[in-house]
């Protein structure tokens, strides 16, 4: 048993704690009377929460995709950008990217927020929808200049050759866009770049208790124009 425990690089992390024994999640509770109608409305609750309780960038968020017909998974961490009454909404670049190549075959994603720090988690499943060029122009103008640039300049997910530098690839094109909008605050969007909203069909809200015995609802509906239902999942 001991030759086996020691050929695992890690086995039984428990936190913070000394022994195997995972850390208790005791800050906290959900029940039905707690939660709003709409998942949208209680995921804005949980947000505001999460915030005003000094969770690190609450909007950090797992996002999920998977490319037809292989099936085969892929995730990253994105930045939620804006929550509206059709979903939520993150931004990136839906040509050259391995997100956008998933979506290109399967219309389907989902979301993951973990607030650590409340013993919380939201996962959302849904169809992904483009946003208009005009929606994403207006986030666009928000962001800093340089980030504005280097939408321009990165094949996102690309290889960058070794033979010819690596980044050294990367900063000359970027030194090229600077080239092109010297002089300019108006940058236009790239067409290739912009908002990509996750029109959810499940939304779940998970609360951690002692135990791992853990309250758990999930809202689900049948289509956009269909009632929320709302269960209590098994922990």
């Amino acid at each position: 048993m001991a030759a086996a425990k020691d050929s695992k690089l890690i086995f039984a992390p428990a936190g913070t704690n000394s022994t195997p024994r995972a850390d208790q999640y005791t800050k906290g509770s959900l029940s039905r009377p707690q939660l709003d109608p709409s998942p949208l409305t209680q995921f804005h609750t949980w947000f505001t929460h999460a915030r005003s309780s000094g969770v690190h960038q609450p909007e950090t968020v797992c996002f999920s995709t998977a490319q037809l017909p292989s099936g085969r998974v892929s995730s990253r961490y994105v930045y939620l950008k804006e929550l509206d009454a059709r979903g939520f909404v993150i931004y990136s670049n839906w040509l050259h990217s391995r997100k956008a190549q998933d979506v290109q075959s399967n219309p389907y994603a989902s979301l993951a927020f973990w607030w650590g720090d409340v013993e919380r988690q939201v996962r959302v499943e849904g169809k992904v929808e483009r946003l208009s060029e005009e929606e994403s122009q207006a986030y666009y103008d928000l962001r800093a200049r340089g980030s504005r640039i280097g939408a321009w300049a990165s094949e996102q997910s690309q290889v960058l050759p070794e033979e010819l530098g690596e980044r050294a690839v990367l900063e000359k094109r970027v030194r090229e866009v600077e080239d092109r909008f010297e002089g300019r605050e108006d940058i236009p969007v790239p067409g290739f770049w912009g908002g990509m909203r996750v029109v959810p069909e499940m939304v779940e809200f998970w609360q951690g208790r002692e135990s791992r015995l853990h309250d758990r609802f999930r809202y689900s509906r049948d289509g956009e124009d269909g009632a929320w239902e709302i269960k209590r999942l098994s922990p």
